[in-house]
């Protein structure tokens, strides 16, 4: 056999082992073939390509194991038990960017799917690997190790102090910084998930200099972005009333209720949800969003929504009204009644209904002229349609009428029957009948306790009142 005849073996070889990688590669984008690769051992074929000495069947071997990972947990697992993790990660810091781009692809399909393989990926030494490509010259490198850390951090407070631990949070920040947009998206979004589970874990964000990079970006052009920089907000903010007063005193007000009306509704969804998280705090900061015009931004959002995309906003009018008399009195005049009267019509999941039922129980329960403006809006008949609906949820019925004696008992002591005593309605008119129904509740002789005049009658009687004397 020639020299020529032996370099042809090897190429024909060449050829077959990338064509195989290729093809297993295209084949595993198709859900319905991932069975079949699975049965025939792909796991097992493609392991040792990943060190093969071609660079494009290296980098198409970890592609190809990406995606079907990706997949399913059992996919992923089966990744991890095959010890290919250690070997993605000796070549992260050895291979060319291409290959580190499909390495931390594989990382991050498996991280995914639970904290169990999270932590397979933490454990095999992936995290510090990753946070050195975080540093790397190609931004495409930067975001496959964000992504992956994001992924990382997404499940739990220990898997995310492991990424903080290795130094990622400082990296990150730089990435936002970066000018490539889907750079900054991904790093907003590991962020995110790094800030979501503590507050000291979002501390160690806010102490990266984050706040100050992610509110610039508010007014992106770019939608995907803003919904990841009004997450990574939202995540410090609902920790502690200091983490919201940082993200305020960082200028968002009023620039944020601008994204109140993007044409996007996961922007609008994740600039409520920034509002809400903020607002639930003190009654200082609620007062601060009223005053730059923020509950009827609020409101206006909620007519321009549906479904999931106007919770956010709903409970942030409750926890604005719980906080005082004036904060719920500013929700009622800027016409947030109607609106949640109109989610309690309109929305068909229970758990809208229930938040719009309690945000308003969170506006009456104030004073008489509180309870009118609920009254009025002709709430109550679709209230009590509601807790008599059997198809009702449980927790929806809690919301909208006191109907165990716990609650009955909460409704008296809260002042909330004395209230609807209060209010003046005329005789045989729908308002006096939805305040019988609610009486009906009750024994007589505790709703004429706490009706008004009753204690000047019970003293009336005692002037009058001729004891007999033996």
């Amino acid at each position: 056999m020639s020299q020529r005849q032996v370099l042809q073996v090897f190429e024909q070889y060449q050829r077959a082992r990338t064509q195989f990688v290729q093809t297993v590669a295209e084949l595993a984008t198709r859900p319905q073939n991932i069975e079949t690769l699975q049965n025939a051992g792909v796991m097992s074929l493609l392991r040792p390509l990943l060190l093969d000495v071609v660079p494009t069947i290296q980098q198409t071997s970890a592609l190809a194991l990406g995606r079907l990972a990706n997949y399913n947990d059992d996919l992923a697992e089966a990744v991890v038990k095959g010890d290919i993790l250690p070997q993605l990660v000796y070549s992260l810091a050895e291979q060319n960017r291409f290959y580190k781009k499909a390495a931390a692809f594989v990382l991050r399909a498996v991280a995914k799917h639970s904290p169990q393989l999270a932590q397979a990926v933490v454990d095999c030494g992936a995290v510090d690997a990753l946070v050195v490509c975080l540093e790397d010259f190609d931004p495409g490198v930067k975001e496959a190790a964000a992504w992956a850390l994001g992924y990382v951090a997404r499940h739990n407070a220990e898997l995310s102090q492991a990424v903080v631990d290795a130094g990622a949070v400082p990296l990150l920040v730089l990435c936002i910084q970066e000018p490539e947009v889907a750079l900054k998206r991904i790093a907003a979004s590991a962020l995110s998930d790094l800030s979501k589970h503590s507050p000291e874990l979002a501390q160690t964000v806010v102490d990266a200099g984050a706040i100050a990079h992610l509110a610039q970006m508010i007014l992106s052009p770019d939608a995907k972005l803003k919904r990841q920089v009004l997450s990574a907000l939202s995540q410090i903010s609902k920790h502690s009333v200091d983490l919201a007063e940082m993200v305020v005193e960082a200028e968002i007000f009023p620039v944020v209720l601008t994204c109140l009306k993007d044409p996007d509704e996961y922007v609008r969804k994740n600039s409520a949800t920034l509002i809400r998280e903020i607002s639930r705090h003190t009654p200082e900061l609620s007062q601060l969003i009223v005053n730059a015009g923020g509950v009827a931004a609020v409101i206006d959002c909620i007519g321009n929504s549906k479904g999931n995309v106007r919770l956010p906003g709903v409970m942030m009018l409750g926890y604005v009204a719980a906080h005082s008399e004036n904060l719920a009195m500013a929700v009622i005049i800027s016409k947030g009644v109607p609106q949640l009267a109109i989610c309690l019509s309109e929305e068909g999941e229970d758990h809208i209904k229930a938040a719009a039922a309690w945000s308003l129980g969170q506006i009456g329960r104030h004073t008489p002229e509180h309870a009118r403006a609920v009254a009025v809006a002709n709430v109550l008949p679709k209230l009590l349609s509601l807790y008599m609906d059997t198809e009702s949820s449980e927790d929806l019925q809690v919301k909208v009428l006191p109907h165990d004696s716990k609650a009955r008992r909460l409704f008296v002591t809260s002042g909330g029957l004395k209230k609807i005593q209060e209010i003046s309605a005329d005789p045989g008119s729908p308002l006096q009948e939805y305040i019988n129904t609610i009486n009906n509740c009750y024994p007589e002789e505790i709703v004429k306790y706490y009706s008004p005049g009753y204690s000047q009658t019970l003293l009336e009687r005692v002037d009058h009142y001729q004891p007999l004397i033996s």
